[in-house]
């Protein structure tokens, strides 16, 4: 039985991973499952899956979660805080790592599995956005196995060379040696992909989550109308596989079937195709590199009939450059980035600044903050702060 950490068990990705486990209880068990404020939602997945440890980042909601538990369930060891989810995502029972907690708040524990050598199967892209160097030599020193489960990430992950990505290769091995010449990682455009660029002004956050494909958690939705969740894309792939901002392209396609491509030096292109279920990038990372059923519906080419590709335009979508002038910086200028798009995506979900506001409270922000050196926790985190006390700032007077 494998042993598996869900961080963030009670969101999208949380619920499919537990869907995939479900189809495969003989092989899967969970060993702890982590939320940050539902705790009702925690209790129900505890009830029914009885892991080692339930952990609730917000310590002060834990009450109804420690009462149902006392009573229907008191081997479940109730944790609260980042202490809590570091607890479980390096603790000896668990041997995969799902790390599915959105934003900055999964930086931690994830970084604690990387460093006690789990398999992590990444779903938070801004533990490689924020401290990408500090992570990536977190898995290399302490051998542990990163795999993708971003649908982009992972179809690229599937359609690279074996040793790109998979520990077994020479890791200075560029994707130039290993013939790749172009990265195409695929966007779906979000809700606003044709809505005039006069009109984004006056997009309410209800329309901003109203995502065309996936199923998906506010924050994440309205960086994919904005398409800066595709610009954390970029800078994580970056990562992932070793190279420039300049080697990675995005290309709209709105059937979100096609979920990204590898382009080769003999001409070859490679695509990862599928309907657009997380199911499978998750499957696929727990099991690779076998393969099991994780209950999606067959991809049926008669249906879709047809893909369409467009070039983002980038007066629509200015996050997208915003996120490639951010790596090319250096240093902290992810971590900044990252830090001002959460603080202005949540002041737009609560009404207080407007969408177009977004990529400005980003921009000032990069423009007004001094960018350091990224090669400690600490300064990462400092420049986390500094971010987001400036970008709270803009988004007052904004309101």
């Amino acid at each position: 039985m494998i042993g598996v950490t869900i961080l963030g068990s009670t969101g999208s990705i949380g619920v499919s991973t537990l869907d995939v486990m479900y189809r495969h209880r003989d092989r899967f068990r969970p060993v702890a499952l982590t939320a940050n404020t539902n705790a009702r939602g925690l209790l129900e997945q505890c009830l029914e899956w009885r892991p080692q440890y339930a952990v609730l980042a917000d310590a002060d909601a834990a009450g109804p979660l420690r009462d149902g538990l006392r009573r229907a369930a008191p081997e479940v060891q109730v944790l609260t805080g980042a202490d809590g989810l570091q607890e479980v995502a390096a603790c000896a029972g668990t041997d995969y790592v799902m790390a599915a907690i959105v934003g900055a708040a999964g930086l931690l524990p994830t970084l604690a599995a990387a460093r006690s050598g789990k398999r992590v199967l990444l779903a938070n892209k801004e533990a490689l956005v924020m401290s990408g160097q500090l992570f990536m030599d977190a898995v290399r020193e302490n051998n542990a196995c990163l795999l993708p489960v971003d649908s982009e990430h992972n179809a690229l992950f599937q359609c690279m060379p074996p040793a790109s990505g998979d520990g077994d290769g020479d890791e200075d091995e560029s994707l130039q040696q290993r013939g790749v010449t172009r990265i195409l990682l695929t966007a779906s455009g979000g809700p606003f992909r044709t809505t005039p660029v006069q009109e984004l002004r006056e997009v309410t956050a209800a329309q901003a989550c109203a995502h065309p494909n996936w199923d998906m958690g506010r924050k994440i939705s309205v960086d994919s109308a904005t398409m800066m969740n595709k610009g954390l894309e970029v800078i994580e792939a970056c990562w992932l596989f070793a190279t420039g901002t300049d080697n990675v392209e995005v290309v709209i396609h709105p059937e979100s079937i096609i979920h990204s491509l590898v382009e080769y030096a003999d001409g070859s292109v490679l695509a990862q195709l599928g309907n657009p279920d997380m199911r499978t990038p998750i499957a696929h990372a727990l099991a690779w590199p076998q393969r099991l059923e994780a209950g999606v519906e067959k991809l049926n080419l008669f249906d879709v009939a047809q893909l369409n590709f467009e070039k983002p335009d980038p007066q629509r979508v200015p996050c997208l450059g915003l996120a490639r002038r951010a790596f090319a910086a250096g240093g902290t200028g992810t971590t900044l980035l990252n830090a001002a798009n959460e603080v202005a995506v949540d002041e737009f979900l609560h009404g207080r600044i407007r969408f177009t506001d977004i990529a400005g409270v980003v921009a000032q922000t990069l423009d007004e903050v001094d960018i350091g050196p990224a090669d400690t926790l600490e300064l990462i985190l400092e420049a986390d702060r500094r971010a987001r006390r400036h970008a709270q700032a803009q988004c007052r007077r904004l309101a």
